[in-house]
């Protein structure tokens, strides 16, 4: 039996899932990731505290496994992706805490670079939208306000990079700074058509290019994980940021295949091929996870907001003492009785693009009680991530291609019948939960599996993709569409 290992270091928590090659989970191992809030609008994640417990996770699920480093083939990594690093080189320390992908602290900078003119150019190289959501203005502001960064930066001192670069460089040593394309094209340098780090995008950010990882397929070799860690040397093989290793995983290989992750945040990815495709739509154009060195495109949507809004109701109101338990408690209750609940705690993502939007709750009355919020908190995801389809169906349309036939989901509140059932409602299609729900990790263990050969292509990772429960729409599309118009109504009163 071929063994893969699977890193899977998340916003929330840090953990690792072994494998077997087809694609079982063997074991697996989590620990829970400190959310530092320095102000608000700011977050942050101690970057030694990642190493930390990704690595204590590695060799947990080893000792739960009972398996030996020395029978593992390869392993992967995938990572929460606009989180950017900055580290001195000699002595390997993190000048600064992680800047995590949900913290707005740079959008002064983002008004700076629209107030240029720059952001069509931007948009053309990158496929993003200018926004604090991503690495460059991030690290933008690491330089400027980190003392002496910028000196030690110009000078080769600094390194930067996305999370995957970080445990990388850790692995190894320090031995190899690198990254896939997927997290690449996050940091809004780097330039989807040529795979490079784009000149004119440095130049614009003003960011040393010394201080850049070397770019790789997502399939490819990163280098070796040293002995000391694990107990022998285990082959780097694939490196994917989360959502597009999500989409890998889910066997989305062709154009139009589409998923949903409901993690933290939720993303929708829909792979468009070799095609560079650009949303009319309000989502943004990223690189698939590849396998070669040829450029695969993807159109995608983010919630800032999904799970997180069931941790806010365990720990902000504190209505719930664990988040399996917001099931149930919905349930209690037959609608959310008129409550909408628009979790824009960080500003609203795609497909509205509004950071000055806050959290509001509407439709409260005498009668409404913590079930009624509870629910409308559970179907402000599914509200959300429709949004997010819709957008998508729109650019699809206008572009001649054929309908969306079904969403793949898979993440931790994917699990929700309650949820899943109410987004195939709204949807109006199919939802289809695969029988291996943790698809981000597998993702990251297939690239790493191709890499080593234990997989010949990506046709044979389709054939190992199977469901476990298929959620068919059960109301009518004119009650869909009312529910939406409700929703949308709701997030235009979320704009301060």
């Amino acid at each position: 039996m071929a063994y893969l290992l699977a890193l899977d270091q998340g916003t929330s928590s840090a953990r690792s899932i072994l494998f077997d090659e087809t694609g079982g989970t063997v074991a697996m191992a989590q620990m829970e990731l400190a959310q530092i809030y320095p102000q608000p609008g700011w977050v942050e994640h101690d970057a030694t505290e990642i190493w930390r417990i990704q690595l204590a996770t590695a060799r947990e699920v080893l000792a739960k496994a009972g398996v030996a480093a020395r029978d593992i083939r390869a392993l992967g990594i995938t990572n929460q992706r606009e989180t950017t690093v900055v580290w001195n080189r000699k002595t390997g320390l993190p000048i600064h805490n992680a800047i995590v992908w949900q913290d707005r602290r740079a959008e002064p900078a983002c008004a700076a670079l629209r107030e240029r003119g720059l952001a069509d150019a931007i948009r053309s190289k990158t496929g993003l939208l200018v926004d604090a959501y991503f690495s460059g203005t991030k690290l933008q502001w690491l330089l400027d306000n980190v003392p002496d960064a910028r000196s030690q930066a110009e000078h080769g001192d600094l390194a930067f990079g996305t999370v995957d670069s970080w445990l990388i460089w850790q692995l190894t040593g320090g031995a190899v700074h690198a990254t896939d394309v997927s997290n690449a094209s996050r940091t809004l340098l780097f330039n989807v058509h040529t795979n490079q780090w784009d000149p004119e995008l440095l130049a614009w950010l003003n960011i040393p290019a010394g201080l850049m990882p070397t770019v790789q397929p997502s399939a490819s070799h990163f280098g070796e994980a040293h002995a000391q860690w694990l107990g022998a040397p285990v082959v780097i093989g694939g490196v994917a940021g989360d959502q597009q290793s999500a989409l890998f995983g889910q066997a989305c290989f062709k154009a139009g295949m589409v998923k949903n992750t409901y993690g933290t945040g939720c993303f929708m990815l829909m792979h468009t091929g070799t095609e560079f495709e650009k949303s009319g739509n309000g989502l943004i154009t990223t690189s698939a996870a590849q396998t070669s060195r040829a450029p695969e495109f993807a159109l995608e949507g983010s919630v800032f907001v999904g799970g997180a809004v069931v941790q806010w109701l365990r720990d902000g109101l504190q209505a719930i003492r664990g988040s399996a338990e917001v099931q149930s408690l919905a349930e209690t209750v037959p609608d959310c009785g008129g409550v909408m609940l628009v979790p824009a705690f960080t500003g609203l993502g795609a497909p509205y693009w509004k950071p000055d939007a806050r959290g509001s709750i509407t439709g409260l009355t005498r009668g409404t009680t913590l079930a009624h919020i509870a629910r409308a908190a559970l179907e402000s995801i599914a509200y959300q991530s429709a949004a997010l389809l819709q957008a998508m169906a729109r650019d699809v349309a206008s572009a001649g291609g054929a309908k969306i036939s079904e969403l793949r989901v898979d993440g931790g509140a994917c699990v929700n019948d309650l949820l899943m059932q109410f987004q195939a409602d709204l949807l109006g299609i199919d939802v289809v939960r695969p029988a291996v729900t943790e698809t981000t990790a597998l993702g990251a263990a297939y690239l790493a599996g191709l890499t080593v050969g234990v997989y010949g292509s990506t046709s044979e990772l389709g054939d190992l993709w199977k469901s476990e429960r298929r959620f068919v729409p059960q109301i009518p599309p004119a009650v869909a569409a009312e529910r939406m118009s409700l929703w949308e109504h709701a997030v235009a009163q979320t704009v301060l």
